[in-house]
């Protein structure tokens, strides 16, 4: 038995307390979380990145956060999950910023990356599956506010990306993801 289908038979993992152990050092902790999110994890990297190598190590890097920053997470703030992808969103974002990662591409291949980023924001509700609550949530949201809040998400778009792809102010986009963020949580609560 492979490990996923090992997994789908246990009880669902508890990541808030998996990241209450990493920070009391416990490393099967950090096991448990690399198992049962390692495979979604990959794949939010690749879609922003574009590159499998840069997507491993996008998952690594996180990971090594995710064991030293464990202590920085509180189950008030949001949930375990949200966190964790979240250390991996900012992770894969500064390997986004950092071009001496992508000088080594042509034009023609950055090219191509930055259309299937804007792809991959574009096709965002698709990408949810069975997580039917945020789909009908995001529905909700106004089309501009939507597609901001994939753009940032999905596609790994900074805001000032995301303004001059909506071809809005700064400050509008700013707002737009600010207030839909704010919508969602309600929506989901």
């Amino acid at each position: 038995m492979n490990i996923s289908a090992a997994a789908a038979t246990e009880a669902p993992v508890d990541l808030a307390d998996a990241l209450h152990r990493c920070a009391k050092g416990e490393h099967e902790a950090l096991r448990l979380i690399l198992e049962t999110e390692g495979g979604r994890l990959l794949g939010v990297a690749h879609r922003m990145l574009q590159r499998r190598d840069l997507a491993e190590e996008a998952v690594q890097d996180s990971m090594v956060q995710i064991w030293r920053k464990a202590h920085q997470f509180h189950r008030g703030d949001g949930s375990a999950r949200g966190w964790i992808f979240a250390v991996l969103r900012n992770r894969c974002l500064n390997i986004l910023r950092d071009g001496r990662r992508l000088e080594s591409l042509s034009p023609e291949d950055l090219t191509a990356m930055q259309d299937a980023r804007l792809s991959a924001a574009g096709t965002g509700l698709d990408l949810l599956g069975d997580r039917v609550a945020l789909k009908d949530c995001l529905v909700g949201l106004e089309p501009q506010t939507r597609r901001a809040i994939l753009l940032a998400y999905v596609g790994g778009f900074t805001h000032g990306e995301i303004a001059a792809i909506q071809s809005v102010p700064l400050g509008t986009c700013k707002s737009w993801i600010r207030r839909g963020l704010d919508l969602l949580r309600r929506c989901l609560s």
